[in-house]
């Protein structure tokens, strides 16, 4: 039974690891983007939400008024912040003329906060572009430039560009790299551009979208419950027949995606349960077959003998291939793939944990704010 439970791992990892590796060279890299653009170029408003991000909002927003775009303007939405955002914000919009600041102190009921931050800059944008971004994002000087071409030239309505992830200390590192190895294997972004595919990307680091795609889809508006919102603002373009696509930037997008090993169990409380939208079985099913696929294989080679043996070392050398190939692709380390049953463990602890926990309080905290997982049931998209 082993010897076949190893047979099947193996094909599974050989299917989907073939479609990766394929799909990984098809995804344009966008520093190989001319920065060329028309002699009128579109106008892009960059639109931010922000709550308690005094630590890196200022760096983060240094960044991006420093692109070297020639009709830009950046809305920072201050959600309701705690901290001395709101007051670095307000400074800095004093001595920045594309800087626009929007305070929020109270939250309309049937909203997540980011959701109805960013909704409502929206509102306020007169971008023919719109570019949906993180308070934590460092954008090198020519990345907004590269994408508007790319956009152009390719005739899209929305472009997802990945950033690297900066993250303290070896293992939240590698635990990095292993998470986007599995959000490849199963959101297969290299797909999105497939209009007959019904896979769809939605990047949180740099979403960007024609205004009027975005507001004949509903914009947030129709994502206004979904803490996947990057994700799910891809699927309904994608869904009402838009033209999507993704290209990787690593070296030219940079974030701090947690900054410590109990802020990734915490930050993935607000989505990890959504992903799956909200149903236990799926879940259940989910954490198995990752146990089953990327951590028995490594105790399995110490329990079994013979030919069984071979075929599970076959496998982690397969996933150590696949490991280093997502790696090369999104700025982290090829040989992090050591850390990847560990960090393979890990999250199938967090998804587990996050799907009780949501169950046993009956929603999710996120930000300061509690959610009743029965109106986030609701908004299932």
């Amino acid at each position: 039974m082993l010897f076949w439970l190893g047979i099947a791992i193996l094909l599974a990892y050989g299917v989907a690891g073939l479609d990766m590796v394929m799909g990984n060279r098809t995804v344009p890299a966008l520093r190989d983007t001319p920065t060329e653009l028309p002699a009128e170029p579109p106008r892009v408003s960059i639109i931010i939400a922000a709550r308690n991000e005094s630590r890196n909002i200022r760096e983060s927003l240094q960044s991006i008024l420093g692109l070297g775009y020639p009709d830009y303007e950046l809305i920072v939405v201050n959600d309701r912040s705690e901290d001395d955002t709101g007051a670095i914000l307000d400074s800095m919009a004093r001595d920045n003329p594309h800087l626009r600041v929007i305070h929020v102190s109270e939250l309309p009921r049937g909203w997540l906060g980011k959701n109805h931050a960013l909704w409502l800059g929206s509102r306020r944008a007169s971008g023919d572009l719109l570019l949906f971004s993180d308070a934590d994002i460092i954008m090198e000087a020519t990345v907004l430039r590269r994408a508007v071409h790319h956009v152009l030239a390719n005739r899209l309505d929305h472009l997802a560009v990945t950033p690297s992830m900066r993250m303290p200390g070896l293992f939240l590192a590698m635990f990095g790299a292993s998470f986007i190895l599995f959000f490849s294997l199963f959101v297969r972004p290299w797909k999105a551009r497939d209009p007959g595919s019904r896979c769809h990307i939605g990047i949180g680091a740099f979403n960007l979208v024609r205004s009027e795609v975005y507001r004949r889809v509903g914009g947030h508006e129709t994502i206004r419950l979904r803490p996947d919102d990057d994700l799910k603002l891809g699927k309904i373009i994608k869904r009402a027949g838009f033209r999507q696509d993704i290209a990787y930037g690593p070296d030219l997008l940079a974030v701090e995606w947690y900054a410590s090993l109990s802020g990734v169990v915490r930050g993935l409380e607000k989505n990890a349960f959504s992903g799956a939208d909200y149903r236990v079985g799926v879940v259940l099913f989910g954490v198995v077959y990752h146990l089953l696929a990327s951590v028995w294989p490594f105790l399995a080679i110490f329990v079994t003998h013979g030919a069984t043996r071979l075929i599970y070392g076959a496998v982690i050398v397969l996933i150590t291939l696949l490991y280093a190939d997502s790696a090369g692709y999104h700025g982290a380390r090829r040989w992090h793939a050591v850390g990847f049953p560990l960090t393979a463990l890990l999250f199938a602890c967090i998804l587990l944990r996050t799907m009780l926990l949501n169950l046993i309080q009956g929603g999710i905290f996120w930000r300061g704010t509690f959610y009743p997982l029965k109106e986030l049931r609701k908004n299932r998209v």
